[in-house]
């Protein structure tokens, strides 16, 4: 099998991580591996220097010529079978560039509802669609994306022990030694709703003065929310991290976790914090649930709800034990359904499926997958 993997970001977030994870994944399971990405983008770098194969392309948006004449040369000289689009850029790259001669499987990570005629076309001209929680599979399907060709694969990461040096790399942010942790790994952005966080971390610090809530991620609103923090009377107790690339050191000195977005597909620092056996705090948006049962592998909130989430923080804040019953619980979740291994095998389940279809022997694999647990079908 012949891969290609496209992805359109030049940054690094979540998703660009899970396209790394995935080709890293199929490539030690034999399958021929390429990644399209942005041309000097960090998806590029990382992936060249984990042996990925990769060809550089210019996305600028949803048409970019250059990008789908780059594709077609691509589809053309490596013999592409199927083809795994990333990010709604590069489904719309991908779609125009295949003009349908090559099985193309979207991935859809958000749980924004598609608006446009070009959005809702662009999905349904895809053989397969990836979804990586339930709610992104009512998204595709209020899209009028047929049901069939929607699947359900969670996304996943990888099991990794703590990076050293935890507590040093605390007190460099300037936290201080036996502070209480209320962490956060998200983008400055707004449907990560960092204003409910630092209206709920206003109700929670006057009752835990050891109490520090740490957000990691930068994004265009960070001008916004320092002065927010400011406004609330927070410049001591909530921290910015900014961007950061040893997230390992700092996840597992985290006493809660916390992610209280009103949009989310499912959230890979999510996971993380699942891996790390971190007890969870997060708001019901999305694919959250997927993870979290309320009492259960977390504490749910409604989105938007400042003292919701307060009380929730209160509640495990005040309760050691507690906090260790839930990230037990959420480890073993994660072991169950959320690492890299299985993401991969699943994804690869999708892609057969999609290279076969109309072949007797397809029809048989598509059966086995359809009754498989691991990829569900709506």
């Amino acid at each position: 099998m012949r891969v290609l993997h496209v992805d359109s970001a030049r940054g690094w977030r979540g998703g660009q991580n899970q396209v790394l994870l995935t080709a890293v994944g199929m490539q030690a399971r034999g399958i021929d591996v390429t990644l399209a990405c942005q041309g000097g983008g960090v998806l590029e770098t990382r992936a060249r220097q984990a042996g990925i194969h990769c060809i550089p392309l210019r996305f600028h948006s949803d048409i970019s010529p250059m990008a789908i004449l780059g594709l077609r040369r691509v589809f053309e000289e490596r013999a592409i079978d199927v083809v795994q689009l990333h990010d709604p850029h590069a489904v719309s790259a991908g779609v125009f560039a295949a003009r349908g001669r090559i099985p193309i499987v979207a991935t859809r990570r958000v749980d924004f509802p598609l608006r446009g005629r070009l959005s809702r076309r662009k999905y349904r001209a895809c053989r397969r669609v990836i979804c990586v929680s339930e709610a992104i599979v009512r998204v595709l399907e209020a899209a009028g994306v047929a049901a069939e060709r929607l699947h359900l694969v969670h996304e996943g990461v990888l099991d990794r022990p703590a990076l050293p040096d935890a507590e040093s790399a605390l007190r460099e942010l300037g936290v201080p030694r036996n502070s209480l942790v209320v962490g956060t790994v998200a983008a400055l952005t707004d449907h990560k709703d960092y204003e409910t966080l630092i209206a709920a971390a206003a109700l929670v610090a006057p009752r835990f003065p050891r109490v520090r809530f740490l957000a990691v991620g930068d994004g265009e609103l960070r001008s916004a929310l320092e002065q927010r923090v400011r406004d609330a009377g927070l410049r001591e107790q909530f921290i910015f991290a900014g961007f950061r690339d040893d997230v390992d050191r700092l996840l597992p000195v985290f006493t809660i976790f916390c992610l209280c977005s009103h949009m989310e597909g499912l959230g890979t620092s999510l996971l993380d914090a699942m891996a790390f056996q971190l007890p969870i705090a997060a708001t019901a948006a999305g694919g959250i649930p997927d993870a979290i049962e309320d009492g259960v592998t977390g504490r749910l909130v409604p989105p938007r709800n400042p003292s919701a989430l307060a009380e929730a923080l209160v509640g495990l804040l005040s309760d050691e034990e507690e906090r260790r019953r839930l990230g037990a619980a959420a480890r073993q979740r994660f072991d169950a359904e959320f690492t890299a291994d299985q993401m991969v095998e699943r994804t690869l389940e999708v892609l057969e499926v999609a290279i076969g279809s109309g072949s007797r022997a397809s029809r048989v694999r598509a059966a086995a997958v359809k009754r498989s647990p691991r990829v569900r079908y709506r």
